[in-house]
């Protein structure tokens, strides 16, 4: 039979794998009205408090070493990993490499050992209507994904970072058959980063990139949706940050998501970070309490994949 309550001694996540937290739930980094005011320490504070190892950069965060490393070392946390907008879906790998340098090695520096990767490139404004994104052509997929290969190899031999690349609204990548083919043409190196939220706002269910590229995801990121809202934005094809604005993204146990087949991936063969994240207006969401939630939510699912999945 199954145990309904777990004890508080079993909410605990696998072995090898960490919770951390994205800024974005206090301070967005494109919508800088929304959490404008809220200083980097209350961020941390928070993110400590409610139980999180690890955060990763927001746009407030500095970005000298020592300095926060300092603020994050007061406060226990690891420096998860960090967002780089990337423009290789029209630029070279040389040139990426010159801007890269900087921020890969502050990664390195304080112990991360992914780096988000966004195509920046080739695409629309966040203020047009979502229909209004640019599309890669077919045919310039496998050029895009061999410089995306080589860029991150280089990446990793140089820094020891491994490229998480992140399927996006709006993006090169943003439903299942463009990352999917993305991710056939650059082959088995290259890393990606599973986002459940914007899997559901790409109109497919995250568990279709679990099954097709599980040995390829490096990095996790915990979204939840307002299914309602989502529907309502791509009704009203409205813009992406008009979608933000409404409160089509939540934190894990907000919104419509299961995530227990992504509990069951990282307890049979995930090792790494699992980072909630939750791109709102923190007035509407105060973050504490939002993360503090959303933190146990995980947990518990966790503990309820671990009942379900014992003899009784």
């Amino acid at each position: 039979m199954r145990t309904q309550t777990a004890s508080h001694a079993e909410l605990t996540l696998p072995a090898g794998v960490r919770l951390g937290v994205n800024p974005l739930s206090w301070t967005n980094d494109v919508l800088e009205d929304l959490g404008g005011d809220i200083p980097v320490a209350t961020c941390l504070g928070d993110a400590a408090a409610a139980g999180y190892q690890g955060v990763e950069l927001g746009r407030k965060f500095p970005r000298e070493a020592t300095t926060l490393g300092r603020m994050l070392d007061d406060r226990g946390l690891a420096l998860v990993s960090g967002w780089y907008s990337g423009s290789l879906a029209e630029g070279g790998v040389e040139a990426e490499w010159r801007r890269v340098a900087d921020h890969a090695a502050l990664l390195r520096d304080l112990g991360a050992e992914v780096m988000v990767y966004g195509e920046t490139a080739l695409m629309a404004s966040l203020d047009a209507p979502m229909s209004r994104r640019r599309r890669m052509p077919a045919e310039a997929i496998p050029s895009y994904a061999a410089r995306l290969s080589a860029f991150g190899a280089r990446l990793h031999d140089a820094f020891g970072l491994r490229l998480a690349y992140h399927h996006h609204l709006m993006m090169v990548a943003e439903t299942f058959e463009e990352t999917a083919r993305l991710m056939d043409a650059g082959g088995p190196g290259l890393g990606l980063l599973l986002d459940t939220g914007h899997a559901a706002g790409g109109g497919f269910d995250y568990a279709r990139l679990i099954d097709r590229f599980g040995d390829r995801i490096v990095h996790i990121h915990l979204k939840d949706v307002r299914a309602d809202v989502m529907a309502r934005v791509r009704a009203e094809d409205a813009s992406f940050n008009q979608g933000v604005r409404a409160g089509m993204f939540t934190v894990p146990g907000d919104g419509a998501l299961d995530f227990a087949p992504l509990a069951r991936f990282v307890a049979d063969s995930y090792r790494g970070w699992l980072v909630v994240e939750a791109e709102q207006d923190p007035v509407m969401a105060p973050p504490r309490p939002a993360v503090t939630r959303a933190r146990s939510h995980v947990l518990r699912t966790f503990a309820d994949i671990h009942h379900d999945g014992r003899k009784t």
